[in-house]
């Protein structure tokens, strides 16, 4: 079972990523039950979620021509266009109604930069503008992070990764995420994942432990 060096980071639970949402995730409220399952044996739970303003750079809409899932160069990199989603204060940004976690301790927002995408609860996407979680994980003993939450190929995956880069050891607990995967970006980024240490257990064997 978890220890008291270990936090459980639920990722990006969101009205928008459920399907009929604003950017649906194959499947994506599977997740919920099995969140609030494990959830209920860790003593550390951080959430996190989207919370983009309107006309965000991530937005297809906010470029002229541009589609959901094509892609552009911007000044820190390639980036992934989306249709509009969690957009702040709307429906779709609100954690999913199920989700119970009441002693989570710490909900990390997001994506609130106009100009700056953000996918992981570590760091934005210009890789130096930090949230502040790897200071509150050290400042509270955590050694490990098990990510749970949406999608598998995106937030979660870079969540894991920048865990690693932190210093913390890093699980993906597999069967408690949902995967959007564009283009091969599933493989991918298990194989990014694979190749920076991150482990990759399922709830069952987690909660046998």
């Amino acid at each position: 079972m978890p220890r008291n060096t270990d936090a459980l980071l639920v990722v990006d639970v969101q009205n928008d990523f459920m399907p009929g949402g604003a950017l649906a995730v194959p499947r994506g409220d599977e997740v919920v039950p099995i969140v609030n399952r494990i959830a209920a044996t860790f003593r550390d739970v951080i959430l996190t979620q989207d919370w983009h303003p309107r006309g965000h750079v991530s937005f297809a809409s906010a470029h002229a021509g541009k589609k959901p899932f094509e892609t552009i160069r911007l000044r820190y990199g390639k980036q992934v266009l989306w249709s509009d989603h969690c957009v702040q204060a709307t429906q779709g940004a609100a954690l999913h109604r199920d989700l119970s976690v009441p002693h989570a301790r710490l909900l990390i927002r997001k994506g609130c930069d106009p100009k700056v995408d953000s996918y992981s609860a570590f760091l934005e996407a210009d890789r130096k503008t930090k949230t502040g979680l790897d200071g509150y994980l050290a400042s509270r003993g955590i050694r490990r992070v098990f990510c749970a939450g949406l999608a598998t190929d995106f937030c979660v995956a870079w969540t894991a990764l920048d865990a690693r880069k932190f210093g913390f050891q890093s699980i993906v607990i597999e069967d408690a995420c949902r995967a959007i995967d564009v283009e091969g970006s599933l493989e991918a980024a298990w194989k990014a994942m694979r190749a920076a240490g991150v482990k990759r257990i399922s709830a069952e064997a987690l909660l046998a432990r």
